[in-house]
């Protein structure tokens, strides 16, 4: 694999040239293990634009393979061959004519995270993140998790050869339990939230000095989720749309993609303007939306949250400031759902569209309806909704009563 990846991206080379605290403006060595600034904030990399805009252009992009590691000169890795991949990015970026007519919209586009490895958006950071990590000499990897991001990065660090230990709440999904352990994670529950699981990791961290793989605690998992924001734009032959509608609970995706706009007007490759971004979220665990709604730079953490979409169910994101910042500058809102009206939606993307999205997708549709029915999203503006795993991961989120037939009887 490594050979094969070095063939094809041998000759081009990353223009990071730091890391930077967005909270302070330290800038730290790249060439160096780290994870967060002196300040407490998290460390975002920072590239040479005008030096990556001179070898790296749309036309150029034609010629490259279908996957995120198209964007090689703005991702991370110095030499390809530390690059581990399994086939992720360039996810489709479908048309929902049944549902863009029902409501009302201009247009509306499904991005489907659902079809990557692993089966959701988290193939993207883990990607990007394993494979710095594999750069940087690490061995050993720690994080907490809900569930699909440690699904992810149990599978890229098998492939990388580290080893990788995961926390997780005792309400994780089942499969996403079992694909950390086949893996060969070292894997353990906990009787309590991911807030509860990233106190453990953090000790464990302290005592074993394992490389800190937790949301926005190393620099490079935001890089594979930017990818989004890129590719959307591509898709869309660099017209971005108006609205970009995504679940939030850590926000690394919304992040990443805010990251991305910036970085791709800062090229020219799109003009000033940017979409809307939303972040969408659940009522049973909304501090995001209720900071929002108070027009505050932080959240403040969310007691007793609980709701169907799991991978949402994050009471105090460490990044939380760089969400909200993406949202105020670019007009952007929060709002958020019930449970019933995510489970309403994923049964209508199915039913109309025959898109089987995961409870978190169908949150960003439920949000995205409502805002159109307030007119905040009006009848001539363009939507992308982004559906961040497939839904076959959460088998128990619908329940039908289907009837059985008789062998010899008539259907």
């Amino acid at each position: 694999m490594a050979q094969k990846t070095k063939g094809l991206y041998g000759g081009v080379r990353s223009f990071i040239s730091a890391l930077c605290c967005p909270k302070c403006g330290k800038e730290y060595d790249h060439l160096k293990i780290q994870h967060i600034c002196e300040c407490g904030g998290p460390l975002l990399a920072v590239y040479d634009m005008p030096q990556a805009g001179k070898h790296l252009s749309p036309e150029l992009l034609k010629e490259r393979p279908p996957n995120l590691w198209r964007y090689r000169e703005l991702l991370p890795v110095l030499d390809a061959a530390n690059i581990v991949s399994l086939g992720e990015g360039f996810t489709p970026l479908t048309p929902l004519p049944r549902l863009e007519e029902r409501y009302g919209f201009g247009s509306l586009y499904l991005k489907d995270e659902g079809v990557i490895p692993t089966g959701t958006f988290k193939a993207r950071g883990a990607a990007v993140g394993i494979s710095k990590a594999k750069e940087l000499g690490v061995r050993h990897i720690a994080m907490p998790t809900n569930g699909n991001a440690g699904a992810a990065w149990a599978a890229y660090a098998a492939r990388a050869e580290i080893e990788a230990h995961i926390v997780m709440p005792e309400a994780a999904p089942l499969i996403t339990r079992t694909e950390c352990a086949a893996a060969g994670a070292k894997v353990l529950m906990v009787k309590g939230l991911i807030s509860d699981c990233g106190k453990i990791i953090a000790r464990a961290i302290a005592s074993r000095g394992w490389y800190d793989a937790s949301t926005l605690k190393e620099p490079y998992r935001i890089e594979g989720k930017k990818t989004m924001g890129y590719e959307i734009a591509e898709q869309l032959g660099w017209k971005i749309p108006d609205v970009i509608a995504y679940p939030t609970g850590g926000g690394v995706g919304i992040i990443g993609i805010y990251k991305a706009l910036c970085e791709m007007r800062t090229l020219g490759w799109i003009g000033e303007k940017f979409p809307r971004l939303v972040a969408v979220q659940a009522e049973g665990c909304a501090p995001i939306v209720r900071a929002f709604e108070k027009n505050a730079g932080k959240s403040e953490f969310f007691p007793d949250s609980k709701t169907v979409a799991f991978g949402i169910n994050v009471p105090k994101a460490f990044g939380d400031f760089l969400v909200l910042d993406g949202l105020y500058k670019t007009a952007g809102t929060a709002v958020s759902v019930t449970d019933g009206e995510i489970i309403e939606s994923l049964k209508e993307l199915a039913s109309a569209e025959g898109e089987f999205v995961c409870p978190e997708g169908a949150a960003a549709f439920a949000g995205i309806k409502k805002l159109r029915a307030q007119n905040w999203i009006r009848a001539d503006e363009s939507v992308v909704l982004l559906n961040t795993g497939a839904g076959i991961k959460y088998p128990h989120t619908l329940n039908f009563d289907i009837p059985f037939c008789s062998l010899d009887g008539n259907i």
